[in-house]
């Protein structure tokens, strides 16, 4: 049997040096459109413009629906003002609510919103939320792409207008500002000055320098035993004297630093798994600049998951792989997979997938960020500078969460003057990483904007690829509140491959839902497998025929890949047969900024 890869090849991108020709109107264009891209945030004015259009259009030729959203409208004065009434009837010792939050909206959560006139307020506004939702959605002739826009973007409007977010409608702030005579404010006034002070010098948020890689997070032993142009290969030294024979592989987004899998000791996956006998190996992904503007899907895979595999096979040869994916990693490794079976290449021995999609067309909240006209915007950008930002990426990500990563730390840090403790997840999260111009246009082309990996289309080798060709054992993770991966679109691997699969729903979001070591409180998760072949179950049934379990899923994972391997045996050496020169975990490549 044929071992070898298919051949992935990359034709160059590369210009004529702009001296040696005159400006195209392509080159004018792209200049203008990298200009509004840095004033509007990287966020597309036409497709905001385009959707707003098309709702306020179709809503004005459907009296109908306005006829609803008026005596919606009235009905919903009538019940603010009985509400009004009753609690004025009651006294101060009322505190009902006629409308309860959103179990995830914490904004309302302390009894000081039960008073009057706080209650009244915030009882109102949530009426208010409610009335917009309605006029945004269920308009005919809006399309979907459209309606979602408009129902985000009045959204957003709406959680700057929350009473919440002000001093004089928040009864929290002005109870905290009684009772230190203002020293709250003054805090907070001093909280304000040294963000935008960080902010404008680039620099991470306060107490991220607590978190240095190397000494305080990524602090596993390990050797760097294989770098290239994209990435350097971490092997981790054994602690146990017998190893499970098939080693795991990690696979990292190259959206985020590697060492999320490896944070401090008591939140690191790598370490959970070396310490119960895996021999683990992990990719570090290149934080890209202007040389690496033209590496592509093609070379992260390539240069990435293959050469990987192929460093993993000389170490350990004649073991299979339990190959792990994360995020847009597990989507790289879900093409590899797809590319080796259809090419009989047998290497992997499982494949587990975090948070990670193959199935685009529902893609939540981020697809709002992704049409032709936003792609266009990015693409203008990154022609200029051979790469995409975190920084650039920041604003879509912090209006997706608003409340949770925006307003709410307006009010604790402003208004209530507290000055939030940083933890290793969140120093992780500030340290900023890149995407190569090339790989990020046809990751968002081909994947996000025309689905080819669920529709059978993707190349590879120039050929495609079918994820139904995958039959490996499957372990899928998915989190309950993941804004960037949702859990039903991850769910959907169960209608493109007929392998079994073993789903975890665990709760968190895309970080904090795989970051749970066990041992932590208030965790808990679902687990529920699906033979190879079986019918599937939707995702309602899913969640209503799945155990829920307390506790961490990583020792649930660990028990289903021990199953899938050999008897321990003896650790293997350290590194390729030949390579003299190991560098010490973790590398150089996590390091640069």
């Amino acid at each position: 049997m044929d071992m070898s890869f298919p051949l992935v090849s990359a034709p160059a991108l590369a210009a004529p040096p702009a001296a040696a020709r005159r400006p195209t109107g392509n080159d004018i264009d792209r200049r203008v459109r990298a200009a509004v891209g840095r004033t509007t945030g990287t966020m597309s004015v036409a497709s905001g413009l385009l959707a707003a259009a098309d709702w306020a259009m179709n809503l004005t030729v459907s009296p109908g629906k306005q006829m609803e959203l008026g005596l919606q409208f009235l009905d919903y004065v009538s019940q603010v003002a009985r509400y009004d009434i009753a609690c004025w009837i009651a006294g101060d010792g009322d505190t009902r609510r006629f409308i309860e939050p959103p179990a995830h909206d914490r904004r309302f959560a302390d009894d000081a919103w039960l008073q009057w006139p706080f209650n009244v307020l915030h009882q109102a506004f949530l009426l208010y939320e409610q009335l917009w939702s309605q006029a945004t959605h269920g308009v005919s002739g809006v399309e979907r792409h459209h309606e979602e826009l408009v129902s985000f973007a009045a959204r957003q409007l709406l959680d700057v207008a929350s009473p919440g977010n002000a001093l004089l409608t928040n009864p929290v702030a002005l109870q905290r500002t009684y009772a230190e005579g203002g020293q709250n404010l003054m805090r907070g006034f001093g909280n304000a000055l040294l963000d935008m002070q960080r902010l404008a010098a680039g620099m991470p948020p306060p107490g991220a320098e607590n978190f240095v890689v190397g000494r305080d997070v990524a602090v596993t032993p390990g050797k760097v035993v294989l770098k290239n142009r994209l990435m350097e290969l971490i092997q981790y030294a054994p602690s146990t004297a017998e190893v499970i024979p098939e080693p795991v592989l990690l696979v990292p987004s190259w959206i985020m630093k590697y060492y999320i899998l490896d944070l401090s000791p008591g939140n690191s996956l790598v370490k959970y798994l070396v310490d119960r006998g895996h021999t683990v190996f992990c990719v570090s992904w290149k934080n890209p600049g202007a040389d690496e503007r033209d590496l592509g899907m093609d070379d992260y895979l390539r240069l990435g998951l293959w050469s990987a595999l192929d460093a993993v096979h000389a170490i350990v040869p004649d073991r299979k792989v339990h190959a792990l994916g994360y995020c847009n990693g597990g989507t790289l490794l879900a093409i590899g997979a797809a590319a080796m079976a259809r090419d009989g290449i047998d290497r992997l021995a499982s494949m587990t997938l975090l948070a990670a999609q193959t199935d685009f067309k529902e893609p939540g909240e981020l697809g709002l960020f992704i049409d032709e006209a936003q792609i266009t915007l990015l693409e203008a950008q990154m022609a200029e500078t051979g790469y995409l930002t975190t920084g650039q990426m920041a604003g879509a990500f912090h209006m997706l969460r608003s409340n949770d990563l925006l307003w709410s730390r307006v009010v604790s840090h402003y208004l209530l003057g507290e000055s939030g403790d940083m933890n290793d997840l969140m120093a992780w999260n500030a340290d900023a990483t890149r995407l190569p111009a090339r790989m990020h246009s046809e990751y968002l082309r081909q994947l996000f904007l025309h689905d080819d990996l669920a529709e059978n289309r993707y190349i590879v080798g120039g050929r495609p690829v079918t994820l139904g060709d995958v039959k490996l054992p499957v372990f899928l993770v998915g989190t309950v509140t993941d804004h960037v991966a949702p859990w039903r679109s991850v769910y959907k691997l169960h209608y493109l491959s007929p392998a079994e699969i073993t789903f975890a729903l665990t709760s968190g979001g895309h970080n904090a839902g795989i970051v749970n070591p066990p041992g932590k409180g208030h965790r808990r998760y679902q687990l529920l497998t699906s033979g190879a072949g079986e019918s599937r179950l939707d995702p309602d049934r899913w969640l209503a025929a799945a155990p829920e379990l307390e506790g961490s899923w990583w020792p649930a994972w660990h028990e289903w890949l021990r199953s899938r391997s050999a008897a321990p045996a003896d650790p293997p050496r350290m590194g390729i047969a030949g390579e003299r020169r190991l560098e010490d975990a973790p590398g150089r490549y996590v390091k640069e900024k």
